[in-house]
């Protein structure tokens, strides 16, 4: 019995470490298997930075699911050791979400991301605003990042905002997403709450392809 406890208490300390302490780890335990808690991609799709691990995130503002992960996601990609790099990319089913994909680029291209991103969750699924709406988008936008309504109008509409629009869906297609939330890293491995057993467990999932990723980094690595 004691020992059963010890060994409790051990497991439990494993997995309140740090989501850096994690990553950076050299060695990392075969927690998870391919097929069962994450899935490997036909064909590995490119990422911004040969040189960096990535971690991509799809979502949607539409999806609430996306809405209760993304407390637990802010708070573990403030972890990220060098070298690895977090970025969103929005899913679109439908006309719905391709427009707040395109409030999405807006806010890159303005500049004001961090302002707006839980604002429109909020207002989507705790408020009840219709964020369809143009008008009330971008009063969102005002409110919460001080964009003049005709600037957001010009920006939400313009043509490399479209083209980011265009460029999420052919990722989404080559990800093969079919749920949101899914994360997909560094191009080759995707997991959802499904296969992890649940949305927060789809980070430890991720720690553990990250942690793989830069042990295959290593391996490949000239020697000096």
């Amino acid at each position: 019995m004691i020992i059963s406890r010890l060994l409790a208490v051990l497991l439990v300390s494993v997995f309140v470490i740090a989501p850096a302490t994690l990553i950076s780890c050299p060695a990392y335990a075969q927690e998870f298997v391919e097929g069962v808690h994450y899935q490997k991609l036909d064909v590995p799709v490119e990422t911004q930075d040969a040189a960096a691990i990535e971690v991509v995130e799809v979502f949607s503002y539409a999806c609430v699911h996306c809405k209760t992960f993304d407390p637990s996601l802010e708070a573990w990609k403030t972890g990220l050791p060098e070298g690895v790099q977090f970025r969103r990319v929005p899913a679109i089913f439908d006309k719905t979400w391709a427009w707040f994909a395109q409030a999405y680029y807006a806010a890159e291209v303005l500049g004001v991301s961090d302002q707006v991103h839980t604002p429109m969750f909020v207002a989507i699924h705790d408020q009840g605003v219709d964020l369809r709406d143009p008008t009330l988008m971008a009063a969102l936008f005002e409110q919460a990042a001080d964009v003049p309504p005709a600037e957001f109008t010009q920006v939400v509409n313009s043509f490399g905002v479209r083209s980011r629009v265009q460029q999420a869906q052919a990722h989404g297609r080559a990800y093969g997403i079919t749920g949101v939330p899914t994360l997909v890293v560094d191009g080759r491995y995707k997991v959802d709450g499904r296969m992890a057993g649940n949305n927060s467990n789809m980070l430890a999932v991720v720690e553990q392809l990250v942690a793989q990723r830069q042990q295959e980094a290593s391996a490949d690595s000239p020697a000096p």
